[in-house]
């Protein structure tokens, strides 16, 4: 969508739940709103390095609030507001749930340049060249502490990298994802596989996948995308998962023609014409592997956690059914996700209200976003190991409350979760570059003699291009 692949089709479900603009206004009493003006004033510091003063007067306008279709992620956010303000009570939150805001590119690209973002905005990981090329987002790096935000230690310094440039520091996580091997736990016992030892290899992938294709049925035992910019995705998951790379580390040259990637090519050659353990069906794309999975037909294919919640949710399928495994190969694991910027141009006390905001709603173990006992009562998903991106203590704490409310079995991802793959960020003009080896995936799985070579060495001097154009 709009720079990355993180939850694609979820977010243009979304967009077209959010019907018409909602603006929802929480504000303490006496405080004065205002969508457009700074408003603040009573308390503030001078000292960035200093938290918010509770004294201090300012409103904030924030993106993404649940729109009314999600009533219990609404109701979520408003008794969040409330809480909030029993700490802050001179800071008035107005929640925006715009449509298309969040989920469209073209959107929220044009909101960039309008510079009408709300103060506290919504971004993906990879946006941030985006934003900054646009001077959109303040500097906050003299306002991200160890007071500010406690858990600033324990937050994986990998996805705190993907939001800074030139040593400055423009956004805060709010989720994150790791890529794995989701597998259908169904299929995996029918076949005689043990589903809590997903396999951790190429070898043990083409073994299992072999074993769940003798089902028959029309049962796949392995999937994978060839079209749709997502084929190169995942193509970048598994040279990722090997210890390989897309581009050379000073983004100039591409790094894929090698060895590991003859590798990649070869295997799903295999997998795919000699031992038929992929279908016959091929140039899928993301909600193709779900559906077949959600219907036991498919026994394995990379992918994040919260595919899980979307088959259940949209497709009808159990919890119970699914578990992951770390990435083959398990060197390093593509990672994406989301954030929150600050609009440039906001007051000292603007951003140090939005940092003090964001550290409750998504920083801070056990409440906001992690307070999962409250997510059960209200019937939303639990268990599911992510966001991931603490560390230390807070991780320890988080996963102790999850399983202590989680609504599906945690056990399923023991696999995946007590097996940590170093996360990785995304190539350089990721997009452009996913789109070239859509073309190296779909013709490994489409053309019996594909020449893997020759696929590679198109590709590679069609990134090189892609490259030399940025």
């Amino acid at each position: 969508m709009r720079s990355s692949w993180l939850r694609p089709p979820r977010r243009s479900a979304a967009a077209v739940l959010v019907s018409a603009l909602a603006l929802t206004t929480v504000a303490a009493c006496g405080t004065s709103s205002s969508n457009s003006g700074d408003n603040s004033g009573g308390g503030g510091s001078t000292d960035a390095s200093a938290p918010l003063d509770p004294k201090t007067k300012v409103t904030l306008t924030i993106d993404c609030m649940p729109p009314a279709a999600k009533a219990a992620e609404l109701k979520e956010w408003q008794a969040d507001v409330k809480t909030f303000n029993k700490t802050y009570p001179n800071v008035t939150i107005q929640g925006r749930s715009t449509p298309g805001q969040c989920e469209e590119p073209a959107r929220f690209t044009a909101a960039l340049k309008a510079k009408s973002q709300p103060d506290v905005f919504y971004t993906y990981f990879t946006d941030l060249q985006q934003v900054l090329d646009n001077n959109g987002a303040a500097d906050i790096t003299a306002y991200v502490n160890n007071k500010s935000v406690p858990a600033l230690g324990d937050i994986d310094p990998n996805v705190l990298g993907v939001l800074k440039q030139g040593g400055k520091l423009y956004g805060l996580p709010t989720s994150n994802y790791r890529m794995g091997l989701l597998i259908n736990r169904k299929l995996f016992t029918q076949a005689g596989l043990d589903p809590n030892n997903p396999p951790t290899t190429w070898d043990g992938v083409r073994s299992a996948a072999k074993a769940i294709a003798k089902i028959g049925k029309g049962i796949a035992g392995y999937g994978d995308y060839s079209t749709a910019n997502t084929g190169g995705w995942h193509y970048t998951a598994a040279m990722y998962g090997l210890g390989g790379d897309i581009v050379s580390s000073d983004g100039t040259q591409a790094a894929f023609n090698t060895g590991l990637g003859k590798q990649i090519v070869s295997n799903l050659h295999a997998m795919r014409w000699d031992d038929n353990s992929m279908g016959q069906t091929q140039l899928l794309k993301w909600g193709d592997l779900q559906k077949q999975m959600a219907t036991d037909k498919l026994g394995m294919f990379l992918a994040a956690p919260d595919d899980i919640t979307y088959m259940v949710q949209q497709l009808g399928a159990k919890y119970d059914n699914f578990g992951m495994g770390p990435i083959p190969g398990g060197k390093a694991t593509l990672f994406g996700g989301n954030d929150y910027m600050i609009k440039k141009g906001s007051s000292p006390d603007k951003i140090k209200a939005a940092i003090a905001w964001l550290n409750f709603k998504t920083l801070t173990p056990g409440k906001g976003q992690f307070e999962y006992a409250r997510s059960k009562t209200d019937s939303l998903p639990v268990g599911l190991p992510q966001p991931a991106f603490f560390t230390g203590a807070s991780k320890t704490k988080d996963d102790a409350l999850k399983a202590a409310s989680a609504t599906m079995p945690v056990e399923n991802f023991k696999a995946f979760m007590d097996n940590p793959v170093p996360g990785k960020a995304e190539p350089p003009k990721a997009q452009e570059i996913y789109k070239v080896l859509d073309n190296v995936m779909s013709g490994v799985l489409t053309n019996k003699n594909a020449d893997a070579g020759k696929l590679l060495s198109d590709a590679e001097k069609q990134v090189n291009q892609v490259l030399a154009n940025g």
